[in-house]
């Protein structure tokens, strides 16, 4: 509404006059708008741009159709099977015990009474609660999150890294990783015209990164993995997206996603230390996305953490290189997407810099204490003395196992059909095939469609297959690809690959 000089507008534009001594030679300066404030016109042109595939059209049509089937509507399937987004328990994958009952014990300390919990997960409940302000998890924390969690979160990079030390005032609890990651590039952006910030992103990627540079008004910078070579990075390849940007922007920074999403690769310790070299070489902030680590497969690939690397290779870059790298509850062995807990370490950042970063983080608070405290049974997990440590051992590796037998299965199946050629599945979660769509498919696609986007729509459509286009997370011109995450029970992934295969070769029958 609006109330101005005796004009009183209301909603759907009717106009009510009150009486003042002053409103009527003013009057007329009271316009009806013919529509908000907020239009598609005048909203952050920003957002416009922000585009994020793995929750886009093709998952709204998937819900429609889950939808029409709970209906009764026929179909030519009987379920919809999703392999868009890693959302582990979504798939079915179970929750560890011992992280449920900690959380449990957390949420209704009651439960401390209970003779049902284990001892080992009744001292780790209160040693959370005593961190937490008035022994609850309802509580605010620290804005950088609760102390305890990160001197946790310190000793655990210690021990994963073989002893390179960790100050737990470097690092920053967040709302899962993507959080972490968003606050980051929101503090590297900066400058107008040619000086504005250009960030250097993997393609394939995760639309995380582009999504978030749009909303910043950034500048992305892609660097292509080699699909012929197991999806890996080259130097040559990063020096040319450099050179190509700096003549329309200022590269700042350079992110890294290892193991990869969507491409499911592990990087070499040789190729970290060579992105770290060129990284100092070229001055530029590195930005470590390692929230698969756990997640590694394929025979001769190992996890190497950036900052492992980066202390190794000597002060003439550990004390150079500024570096943030990421980890999440959300993946790994654990799954736990729903309880948004995740954690930022920050090396050679600016101290000046650094209050910066606490003061932007305050403004939201605090993250979710019940991440938080998940993430402290993430970095602090039971012990071999402890009486939850074999059960917690035994769940950990079967979700593992599971997971590395599935990457290989989905490798060889997808393999053995002609047009359809997919990288070994090294690492996370998720496998990304290149695909031969025929050149009548691509001309049909053209009436307002990309060809993958018609590919994927139509195996949707036609077999209840729920995969993402490559163009969502981009691509090589002339290339098609979809991703697919490896999480679905074995007997489903079966008959998920199944489907495909028989997609993919009636599709290409259909327009050969």
């Amino acid at each position: 509404r609006c109330v101005t000089a005796g004009c009183l507008e209301l909603g759907g534009g009717t106009r009510t006059r009150f009486s003042s001594s002053s409103s009527s030679s003013s009057s007329s300066s009271c316009r009806i708008r013919p529509h908000g404030v907020l239009t598609l016109d005048t909203m952050n042109p920003n957002i416009k741009r922000v585009e994020y595939a793995v929750r886009g059209p093709i998952v709204q049509r998937a819900m429609q159709l889950e939808k029409e089937l709970q209906e009764g509507v026929k179909k030519p399937f009987t379920e919809v099977i999703k392999a868009n987004i890693g959302d582990c328990h979504a798939m079915g994958q179970q929750p560890i015990t011992f992280f449920r009952q900690v959380l449990a014990l957390c949420s209704y300390p009651e439960l401390l009474n209970d003779n049902k919990f284990p001892e080992d997960a009744k001292d780790r409940a209160r040693r959370i609660l005593q961190a937490c302000g008035g022994g609850s998890i309802g509580a605010y924390s620290a804005s950088q999150g609760i102390e305890l969690v990160r001197q946790d979160v310190s000793r655990y990079i210690v021990r994963r890294d073989g002893g390179v030390p960790s100050n737990p005032d470097n690092i920053y609890l967040s709302t899962g990783a993507s959080d972490a990651i968003a606050t980051m590039l929101k503090l590297l952006v900066s400058g107008e015209g040619p000086t504005r910030t250009g960030v250097m992103i993997s393609i394939p990627q995760y639309p995380l990164y582009s999504a978030a540079l749009a909303d910043l008004g950034a500048i992305q910078i892609n660097y292509y993995l080699d699909e012929s070579n197991n999806w890996s990075l080259a130097v040559g390849e990063l020096r040319r997206a450099l050179e190509a940007a700096r003549k329309h922007c200022n590269p700042r920074a350079l992110c890294v996603i290892n193991p990869g999403n969507p491409t499911g690769q592990v990087q070499s310790r040789q190729c970290i230390e060579d992105v770290i070299r060129f990284a100092a070489e070229e001055n530029l902030f590195l930005m470590a996305d390692e929230v698969y680590q756990d997640n590694v497969y394929a025979e001769g690939c190992q996890f190497h953490s950036f900052k492992k690397v980066l202390f190794e290779m000597g002060p003439k870059y550990s004390e150079k290189v500024e570096l943030a790298s990421f980890h999440s509850t959300s993946k790994c062995y654990m799954g736990e997407c729903g309880f948004r807990g995740g954690y930022m370490e920050v090396i050679n950042l600016d101290p000046a810099v650094k209050a910066q970063l606490t003061k932007l983080v305050s403004v939201r608070l605090c993250p979710p204490v019940p991440g938080q405290a998940l993430l402290d049974l993430v970095v602090n997990p039971p012990q071999p003395d402890e009486p939850s440590y074999s059960t917690f051992m035994n769940e950990r590796t079967a979700v593992l196992a599971a997971l590395a037998e599935k990457a290989r299965m989905t490798e060889e199946i997808l393999n053995k059909v002609p047009g359809i050629r997919c990288n070994p599945v090294q690492g996370a979660m998720y496998s990304f095939p290149q695909i031969q769509i025929p050149h009548k498919a691509i001309e049909e696609a053209k009436k307002g469609q990309a060809p993958d986007m018609f590919y994927c729509m139509t195996l949707l459509d036609e077999m209840g297959i729920c995969v993402v286009p490559g163009s969502g997370f981009g691509q090589r011109d002339g290339t098609y690809h979809f991703r697919m995450t490896i999480l679905p029970p074995t007997d489903k992934l079966k008959i998920f690959l199944a489907k495909v295969k028989e997609f993919h070769q009636r599709f290409t029958e259909r327009y050969s």
